[in-house]
C-alpha cells in the first residue's frame, strides 16, 4: 500500500464559506470543490471541508505558522474569523500564538516564531 496523500477534515455549516476563508486567508490553491466535499491546500497539506456540519465550536488540532502574527490576525478578522482569547504581547515574550476560529466554529492555532 501507498499513501498518495494526508488530508484534514473540517464540518462546515457553509461549505463555500468555509472552504474561502481558508483559501483566502492563508493563500491556499482549492483543488476540488463540491458541495457534499472540498480540498485547499495551504503550505503542501490539503485541508478537506466537508460540507453539512452544524457549525458548533470544534477544537480542531490545527496550527498554522505565519511570518507575520500581526498581519495574520487582521487577515483572520477581515475574512470573517476571530480570536477565542487575545494573544500575549510583552517584552519578556513577544506575540507568538494566537487562539483562532473560523466563520463555521472550527478552532485553530495560528503562531510564527519566536526569534
Amino acid at each position: 500500500m501507498k499513501v498518495e496523500k494526508v488530508k484534514y477534515v473540517l464540518w462546515a455549516a457553509d461549505w463555500q464559506r468555509c472552504l474561502h476563508f481558508y483559501r483566502d486567508l492563508f493563500a491556499g490553491e482549492v483543488s476540488f470543490e463540491s458541495e457534499t466535499w472540498s480540498e485547499v491546500v495551504v503550505a503542501g497539506a490539503t485541508i478537506g471541508i466537508h460540507g453539512g456540519g452544524e457549525a458548533g465550536r470544534t477544537w480542531t488540532g490545527l496550527s498554522f505558522q505565519v511570518d507575520d502574527l500581526r498581519a495574520g490576525i487582521e487577515l483572520l478578522k477581515e475574512y470573517g474569523g476571530d480570536l477565542t482569547r487575545e494573544p500575549n504581547d510583552t517584552e519578556e515574550d513577544p506575540m507568538h500564538l494566537a487562539m483562532c476560529i473560523d466563520p463555521d466554529g472550527n478552532e485553530f492555532m495560528m503562531t510564527c516564531r519566536r526569534d
